[in-house]
């Protein structure tokens, strides 16, 4: 994955159509959607077959169907414009952690969703899409996040950046920061990736030995971690907070900035696209849309008007062409702002629930509780062999009933004895070996009208 020499002209390119407006980002998001739809319709099988009624030129991006993940993985190898990349060899290549952010095909990058709406996926990204990410992190997140002393103070840390993400797969989060890794030797000593997995004592531990400048996580384990630093386990004086892969809360982002005293900033991407969004000083997230168009749609894909949440969201991702997204349904209930956020940003203004998974908070057999994060859990279940979904239940201050979806031809009695060995095995790691897990005869549910499938759900309180 190495460097394009494209990417300083895309760097420019950002800075010129967020000076031009709306009419400047208009025009670029016209122009590259018609470019993707052609694109898609010449080299991917699967669009072919979608848009064969539609005409030739012209259509809007309205005229063109929603499509939704299993539908895209069910026809995955129709789906990819490079008839080189197939599901089975993608599969194959993230059997192996080693090859976490090496190159797919020698010249991809390769991750994993998380299931948050309910199914794992693949995704694939070339090398332009790759350069238009690293081109926005550069023009539009810097700039927009860090000023002159925020600069000073991460010189002084040697710009160390410590990301407390899931590390047991090729997920996108963890994923992007070992791509970065890979650079040059400076990022590969200055970057690192702080497993949630860990029991919360070691990670905190890291984290005081690291010293990082910037700390990035999911807001579970940044709330964490903030109570740590606020308790006085935790001694970091970073220059920023970036909080990504969760949704997270006004009233949690200030208790973070005062923990950690620093600012606080929200960072929306998700594997379907990876950066989407950022958020400004006056908590609204801000749409690259010269680059990522997002739709929010109802319960029958209807337009949403802004103001009022959605039922979902659909992505149509600009910059990836191997593997393209049109009107894709990524199942975040998103609001639109109706006016010019504050900030003086022209980008557009939204506020997006997503993921919303809960911190167990679960007794050990000394009576001590002990935080358990949701990803991390979740991982464990989500890469035992056979499983296509799962959700933990906390019933209990020491009970989790579990639950299964299978893959297709799965031994299940197989599959779940691995689970509940892996689980096992996971909380004796965690101080909680007396925790009873108690299998379910009924398949994952999805509750909540808005925002994504929930994955951990903890006991209510009493």
């Amino acid at each position: 994955m190495g460097d394009q020499p494209g990417r300083w002209s895309v760097v420019l390119d950002l800075w010129r159509a967020q000076r031009e407006g709306e009419a400047g980002l208009a025009r670029r998001r016209e122009s590259r959607f018609a470019d993707l739809l052609s694109h898609a319709r010449r080299g991917s099988r699967l669009y072919r077959r979608l848009y064969r009624d539609l005409p030739a030129e012209g259509a809007a991006l309205r005229d063109l169907p929603p499509i939704n993940k299993r539908e895209l993985m069910a026809a995955f190898d129709e789906w990819v414009t490079d008839p080189g990349v197939t599901l089975a060899g993608a599969e194959a290549f993230i059997s192996d952690p080693a090859r976490i952010a090496a190159p797919f095909r020698e010249k991809y990058f390769l991750c994993t969703s998380a299931g948050t709406t309910g199914q794992p996926a693949l995704f694939v990204y070339d090398r332009g899409a790759i350069d238009v990410y690293r081109a926005i992190n550069f023009a539009r997140l810097g700039v927009a996040w860090l000023d002159a002393g925020d600069l000073w103070r991460m010189a002084l840390r040697g710009y160390r950046w410590a990301a407390v993400l899931g590390a047991d797969g090729h997920y996108a989060g963890a994923g992007w920061i070992e791509l970065e890794r890979r650079r040059d030797p400076f990022r590969s000593l200055a970057y690192r990736v702080f497993p949630v997995q860990r029991p919360l004592a070691d990670l905190v531990a890291a984290l005081n030995a690291f010293d990082p400048a910037v700390l990035t996580g999911y807001p579970s384990a940044l709330e964490l971690l903030a109570e740590e630093q606020v308790a006085g386990r935790l001694n970091l004086r970073p220059a920023l907070v970036e909080c990504a892969g969760e949704s997270t809360t006004q009233d949690a982002g200030a208790r973070m900035a005062e923990a950690f005293g620093c600012t606080v900033r929200n960072f929306y991407g998700a594997s379907e696209c990876l950066v989407m969004a950022f958020s400004c000083g006056r908590d609204w997230l801000h749409v690259n849309s010269d680059w990522a168009i997002l739709e929010p749609v109802d319960e029958d894909f209807r337009p949403v008007p802004a103001g009022e949440p959605s039922h979902s969201v659909l992505l149509t991702n600009l910059a990836n062409r191997v593997q393209p997204i049109v009107r894709y349904d990524l199942g975040d209930s998103v609001l639109v702002r109706p006016d010019p956020c504050p900030c003086g940003n022209p980008l557009p203004a939204i506020r997006v629930a997503g993921r919303r998974d809960d911190v167990l908070r679960l007794e050990a057999a000394d009576g001590r509780t002990v935080k358990i994060l949701p990803l991390a859990i979740g991982s464990v279940v989500d890469e035992t062999p056979g499983v296509h979904r799962s959700q933990l239940v906390q019933t209990g201050p020491a009970a989790i009933r579990l639950r299964l979806d299978l893959k297709p031809g799965a031994d299940g009695e197989e599959a779940w004895r691995n689970v509940i060995a892996s689980l096992s095995a996971y909380l004796r790691e965690q101080g909680l070996a007396n925790v009873g897990l108690v299998r379910a005869g009924e398949p994952p549910e999805q509750k909540a009208r808005f925002g994504k499938f929930r994955q951990v759900i903890a006991v209510p309180p009493a």
